[in-house]
């Protein structure tokens, strides 16, 4: 039998064995990433088991097979985080498969046994470097526990010392009485509120030292919370100071347990009732008011907005101004949290400046969100003047430990509503409109329309309620057929699947619609994989039925392109129904390109052999470019640009065709309408077409019938 260790001399790797190492490795990082949990991004992870690759690589092709190296690499991969038996499974799986593809490890009949060896080697080191782990970490574990029991005596005694500086200390009178309601120990506050030492308390009845007339309702609270039926009790009491006055105090009881859980005292701490007058109303106060500004808070401007809309003057009407500083985060960021809230004070007291002259009220909300409410008058400025002030006001610089930091304001304005305007729905109305204002906008302002929000509103509940839509069966998966341009006849050369919502009220909402909402709310990954999981098994029954072997496309939001988890749900869609990567096509904006994610994407797709798409192809050269650097098959032409750039500008399209043919990509055109569109561009050299000249997108049962 020959010995695994020892192997004829080998030559290196060429270009394509080093090209297929590297997809050899990016395969491992996928498979490996999607069965366990390992804290390392994927391009990390790739770079660790592309070095892990070589050394296998390298022991397998060296003249004596060195066991020790390879071991090294289980036991590296026991370092990468929560590799486990999925990991190592997944590992040899790929390994044990990828190695024999590798063409400087042919033919498969001379280095199977090298191949084995090396796995075998690899489990071991992998098996090693686990038991290593397991026996730090019981270690680890026994020292934690020693640890915790030193701990929990240090604190049991820290806590007693800590009990007894409180009650010593504490302003307010405390107790704790045994079950029958003798004092077993009582502080120095409450001597000093019954006029009687500590020493004179102990051992007397608390039931003497309350008013007769109180004393039932104390013993009936005990009972109740000695019985279960509450946790504690709280009431108004009396007692019976030393020179015979009565002091008001705010009783609290609560029982205390001892080690078998079983009722063992209560505890009882006495509050002056003068003293707690007070502290309810500076809570009351801060309950109302913002504690960084002082300024009101959004509940009290709830409240004085309902009053201003009653008293409001029936011409001049009142003015609602919501606004959020611009770059406020930065400003914390960079100069931290203190910087951020001295800024907050600042802006309060640049907004009070502006509507010095008004009756107005200014209120901080969430964050770095004002609003200010100005009662109009005959000499209240209009709305854009404030708004202008405003932002003067927030342009003067306001140093922060020798940083000069302004910023400016967005501004949502709801101009005299009606009076009897809910204030709710008027808060409302301002935020949404402060939304509007922002919407890739610093320091501008946008006044509410009712017609604009009537729309917004419409918007906004579709996109809420397709979720349930989608429940209840009403999106749906049709396809419109994509031709080929370069043959007679047209035919079919692929189907496009695209979403279609079928609303109760007779309204179809068509693929465009149903992926702008589904952006907004984030149901676009989950609605996605379900659209690619349709229309993939849709297209392996078609297969399976009538031979049809063409691709199905499916067009990718920015949302799902920079998804992280796009290859592992691709690749589960495939696994699961049994389609090839070649039937599958997949397009990209060509906007989320410069996102590293997106990029890294769509290489892996087209290195896994999905044809790859990049959408809204501006046949611009910096898009050319990048048909190479992204390994894409194909380009599809903004729907916008198909008739425009055949009318406007066939020379530059003529030109850049050859192009991005030479880059070895196809070109595809959409909204191809009529025979004269469809002409133009088999003239200048497009491969496929779609467009309702080739037919509409329609059910499955309706294709290739």
């Amino acid at each position: 039998m020959p010995n695994p260790s020892q192997r004829p001399d080998a030559t290196p790797p060429s270009p394509d064995g080093a090209r297929g190492r590297a997809l050899l490795a990016r395969k491992w990082t996928y498979l490996l990433s999607g069965v366990v949990v390992i804290p390392l991004n994927r391009e990390e992870l790739d770079q660790e088991l592309r070095e892990q690759l070589e050394v296998i690589c390298e022991a397998l092709l060296a003249g004596t097979f060195d066991a020790v190296a390879v071991e090294q690499v289980g036991d590296k991969l026991v370092t990468l985080g929560y590799v486990g038996e999925p990991g190592l499974r997944c590992t040899l799986d790929v390994l044990g498969k990828g190695l024999l593809s590798l063409p400087e490890f042919r033919p498969v009949e001379r280095f199977a046994e090298p191949i084995v060896a090396v796995l075998s080697a690899l489990a071991c080191g992998f098996l090693a470097g686990s038991q290593r782990i397991v026996l730090r970490q019981q270690e680890s574990l026994h020292l934690s526990l020693l640890k915790a029991v030193r701990d929990a005596n240090w604190n049991l005694k820290q806590s007693e010392a800590r009990f007894d500086e409180v009650a010593t200390s504490s302003a307010s009178g405390i107790m704790i009485i045994d079950l029958d309601g003798r004092l077993e120990r009582a502080n120095t506050a409450l001597a000093e509120m019954l006029g009687i030492s500590a020493a004179e308390l102990t051992g007397a009845s608390v039931f003497d030292l309350v008013h007769p007339d109180s004393v039932q309702l104390l013993r009936d609270g005990m009972a109740s919370v000695l019985e279960g039926t509450m946790d504690r009790f709280r009431q108004l009491q009396r007692l019976r100071r030393a020179d015979g006055d009565i002091a008001r105090i705010s009783l609290t009881a609560s029982l205390l347990r001892g080690a078998d859980d079983a009722p063992s005292h209560f505890f009882l701490v006495a509050e002056d009732g003068t003293e707690l007058m007070l502290l309810q109303g500076e809570l009351h106060r801060q309950a109302l008011h913002d504690v960084t500004t002082g300024l009101p808070n959004r509940q009290f401007f709830g409240t004085h907005l309902e009053s201003v809309l009653r008293r409001a003057d029936s011409t001049r009407g009142i003015t609602l101004f919501h606004l959020a500083l611009d770059g406020f985060a930065m400003v914390c960021n960079s100069l931290g949290r203190r910087a951020g809230e001295q800024l907050l004070v600042h802006v309060a007291g640049r907004l009070k400046t502006v509507v010095a002259q008004e009756k107005a009220m200014i209120a901080r909300f969430d964050g770095d969100e004002f609003a200010i409410v100005v009662e109009n008058s005959a000499t209240t400025p209009d709305v854009a003047a404030t708004a202008a002030k405003i932002n003067e006001e927030l342009a003067e610089p306001f140093y922060v430990d020798g940083h000069g930091v302004a910023v400016s304001a967005s501004i949502g304005v709801v101009h005299r509503p009606p009076r009897d305007f809910d204030p709710a729905e008027l808060l409302r109305a301002a935020d949404l409109t402060l939304r509007r204002a922002k919407a890739g906008r610093r320091g501008q302002w946008e006044l509410f329309h009712p017609d604009e929000d009537v729309e917004d509103r419409r918007v906004q509940l579709l996109a809420v309620s397709m979720a349930g839509a989608w429940e209840r069966g009403e999106i749906g998966v049709h396809y419109r057929p994509m031709v080929d341009l370069g043959s007679d006849g047209n035919p079919v050369a692929g189907m496009e699947a695209l979403l279609r919502w079928d609303r109760p009220d007779g309204e179809v909402l068509p693929h465009s619609r149903c992926i702008e909402l589904a952006e907004q709310t984030g149901l676009i990954l989950s609605l996605g994989e379900w659209l690619l999981r349709v229309s993939a098994g849709q297209a392996q029954w078609w297969h399976q039925q009538s031979g049809f072997d063409h691709p199905v496309s499916i067009g990718l939001t920015p949302h799902q392109s920079a998804d992280a988890d796009l290859v592992s749900r691709l690749v589960r869609v495939l696994e699961d129904t049994g389609l090839r990567p070649g039937q599958l096509m997949v397009g990209m904006p060509v906007a989320v390109l410069p996102m590293a994610v997106a990029a890294d994407n769509l290489i892996v797709l087209s290195d896994m052999g999905v044809r790859t798409v990049i959408d809204d192809f501006g046949l611009g050269p910096g898009d050319v470019a990048a048909i190479e650097d992204l390994h894409v098959r194909f380009v599809r032409v903004a729907r916008g640009l198909t008739e425009r750039l055949a009318s406007t500008d066939p020379a530059y399209v003529g030109t850049l065709m050859p192009r991005i043919r030479q880059a070895g990509a196809t070109v595809i055109v959409d909204g191809i309408d009529t025979e004269d569109q469809a002409n133009w561009w088999r003239k200048a050299g497009a491969g496929l077409a779609t467009g309702e000249y080739f037919g509409t997108a329609g059910p499955p049962a309706d294709i290739l019938a």
